[in-house]
């Protein structure tokens, strides 16, 4: 039997087998969406509070960078500055927004608050070996190489440490809440784990949240994890103004 059959104007046409494995062809991301997504990871990983002068995006450059036209370079910024990212300033240009003392204090507690049920998931979910795998961070640190001896290392211990917490708990929700606040906190943990009485404090608050954790004490999990977040809220909020000069 012929493969062939003949369309309404009379020109054969082929059919096709259905059992062919063909794929079916996703819709390209448009270039506005890839660009929107490669200017906001490279936003959450930025450290806009390092120096007191703004974080300033140029149009030009971030076409060149991405290899994309102006237009979705454009439309990319305006979503951003939808979702509070950054804003255009006139005779200026596109800065990225810092946010103030008490946006930043407010933005730590909400951060606590997610930690806090991470830590309370982490107790009912996680495997102990994954539990005991949060130490790693902390390895190289002790009485023979104290923290404050090591700040930059031991700062960038601290943010992943946070990172592996929220992440350990398996909900993509609280992932997804805390990435948005993340370069705000991010920030301000760095700014202030070199201060002596912040310092101090910070290693054995984690060793106590991560033993808390192995022993599946859900409820003390979930005090040390909060309260650890609130002892950095308390601290901006006492401390900022030094902090944001």
């Amino acid at each position: 039997m012929s493969d062939e059959k003949s369309s309404s104007r009379g020109q054969p046409t082929v059919a096709v087998d259905a059992d062919i494995p063909i794929m079916r062809i996703a819709p390209e991301t448009s270039f506005k969406t890839k660009a929107y997504d490669a200017l906001k990871e490279a936003i959450l990983k930025m450290d806009i509070y390092a120096t007191p002068e703004p974080v300033m995006l140029d149009e030009r450059a971030l076409s060149e960078r991405l290899g994309v036209s102006r237009t979705p370079i454009r439309e990319a910024i305006a979503m951003l500055e939808q979702d509070g990212f950054v804003k255009t300033v006139p005779r200026r240009g596109i800065v990225v927004v810092r946010k103030s003392k008490t946006e930043v204090v407010d933005m730590i507690r909400a951060w606590a608050a997610l930690e806090s049920m991470a830590a309370r998931l982490i107790t009912t979910t996680a495997r102990k070996k994954d539990i005991s795998a949060l130490r790693n961070f902390f390895k190289d640190f002790g009485r023979d190489r104290l923290p404050q001896d090591n700040i930059e290392e031991y700062s960038r211990a601290n943010i992943l440490f946070h990172q592996a917490l929220i992440a350990l708990s398996e909900s993509q929700v609280l992932v997804d809440m805390t990435n948005d606040i993340l370069l705000h906190v991010r920030g301000h943990r760095q700014l202030t784990i070199g201060r002596q009485e912040r310092i101090a404090n910070s290693l054995p608050e984690h060793m106590a949240i991560i033993a808390a954790l192995e022993e599946r004490d859900t409820e003390l999990a979930e005090k040390l994890a909060r309260d650890h977040t609130l002892g950095l809220a308390s601290y901006v909020e006492a401390h900022g103004d030094e902090i944001f000069s």
